[in-house]
């Protein structure tokens, strides 16, 4: 029977996800699930959606525990073979309000703020020290354990736990999985009404490079090269749609593909924070051109919790629960482990010459192996060097965030934004620091002291 701990089990759609595919593999269905949560509410709500789901589709045969609060951490996860991380330090308020408010003042406007830009410098800048301690308390009571990290921002996140602790860890998003559906939808290529399920039509791909912002590298179908008509089209559907009435929500991504030659795995609305090209004060029409959804993911965050008493009843209070096998990697990876059954994923490592043209300390997305040795990523090649290069200019910020965090250097997170291609092509370099001193101060005891 294998133990599987969720840090941050309030997240309930999350966690129906994750453990709910648990509870489909035959040899996890008898697992220990130990939820973990610091919200007594949420946590007691995820209690009750699993304990209907394990008697729904399981027969009961899965034991389920609670533990809140810090005081009961260490229960949580001692013994524990998997730990499946989906913790947000600060939730949407105060945190996520901070992350974009302060920024507005100077005149720097976000999209997501979660993974780079100076939204997610301060994402990770909290929640490495509370990853840290999770690890703290792993070394001691449960150091086989394989740690699982969904949370964003992945590299620096994951980065800080293979770089400042000595648990076992891989970043999982699910960006891959669904990279050449987006790709092909985008194009107009693709319609699952009339096309069917798109695992069916036969389409084979290579993806690396860093954790949303992995190159499509390969594409092909029935052993065919299809990339080229891809980058034929991608033009078209640009020109066709910027600056039009009718809405696209993939157009920076297409653009990207037309300029760099190749496809990235996340979102528009992720990658024009990631890049200096698209939210410009002095080019105020790009975003209405790209259709770029400043605020998004506060918009998101409040429609969330105004919607979550609906969700409630349709998760929590419907006693006929069901579930099927998503396409998180989770299960897949806990499964080959516990069976030595082999199973591939596209996971974030930390780079180990995987790719020779970036960085070893980097945290890389690659192909990875998983089976009783645990996750192992692959050597992919070279990236081409344009796609290299712009992974250089998010991977600069990963890694002096990384360095702050580990350091408690205040310099660093100066050094981070300032070279955040976003902010710093936007603020100059006075503001960038003293923007930095108002989030550090905004953010008090939610960060350690920096000196």
């Amino acid at each position: 029977m294998a133990k599987i701990t969720f840090m941050g089990a309030g997240s309930t759609v999350f966690a129906k996800n994750v453990l709910g595919d648990c509870m489909c593999r035959e040899a996890l269905k008898d697992s220990h699930i130990a939820l973990y949560d610091i919200n007594k509410e949420r946590l007691v709500e995820s209690e009750k959606m699993l304990t209907t789901l394990n008697k729904n589709i399981n027969g009961g045969k899965a034991k389920i525990t609670t533990h809140l609060g810090v005081a009961n951490r260490k229960k949580a996860l001692k013994d524990a073979d998997f730990v499946v991380n989906a913790i947000q330090v600060g939730g949407y308020e105060p945190s996520t309000v901070i992350d974009f408010e302060i920024p507005k003042k100077y005149g720097l406007r976000q999209t997501i703020a979660d993974t780079l830009g100076i939204g997610g410098i301060f994402r990770a800048l909290r929640t490495i020290p509370v990853m840290l301690d999770f690890a703290k308390d792993m070394e001691e009571v449960c150091p086989n354990a394989w740690f699982l990290n969904y949370t964003n921002p992945m590299a620096m996140l994951t980065g800080a736990m293979l770089r400042g602790t000595s648990i076992k860890t891989v970043g999982l998003c699910h960006s891959v999985q669904v990279c050449v559906q987006s790709l092909l939808q985008a194009l107009n290529l693709y319609d699952e009404k009339k096309d069917g399920p798109f695992e069916e039509l036969g389409y084979r791909s290579k993806i690396a490079g860093i954790n949303h912002m992995a190159w499509l590298l390969e594409l092909t179908k029935d052993g065919k090269d299809v990339y080229p008509q891809m980058r034929k089209l991608g033009p078209k559907i640009v020109k066709k749609y910027r600056g039009g009435k009718e809405k696209h929500g993939n157009l920076i991504r297409l653009e990207m593909m037309n300029r760099f030659g190749y496809y990235v795995t996340e979102s528009s609305e992720h990658n024009a924070e990631y890049a200096p090209y698209w939210i410009k004060a002095a080019y105020p029409e790009l975003i209405d051109e790209y259709f770029i959804p400043l605020d998004e993911y506060p918009r998101r965050c409040v429609n969330q919790i105004k919607n979550w008493k609906k969700q409630y009843k349709d998760i929590c209070g419907n006693p006929k629960l069901d579930h099927k096998l998503s396409r998180e990697y989770g299960s897949g990876i806990m499964n080959a482990i516990v069976t030595n059954t082999p199973y591939q994923i596209g996971g974030n490592v930390l780079n180990n010459g995987f790719i020779p043209n970036l960085p070893a300390n980097a945290v890389v997305e690659v192909p990875c192996l998983v089976d009783a040795n645990g996750v192992q990523g692959t050597y992919v090649g070279a990236l081409p060097p344009q796609c290299a290069a712009m992974n250089m200019t998010n991977i600069n910020v990963q890694l002096l965030t990384i360095e702050a965090a580990l350091t408690l250097k205040r310099e660093h997170i100066y050094h981070a934004a300032m070279l955040d291609p976003h902010t710093s092509a936007e603020l100059n370099i006075d503001d960038i620091v003293a923007l930095c001193d108002d989030l550090i101060e905004a953010h008090g005891d939610m960060l350690p002291k920096y000196h």
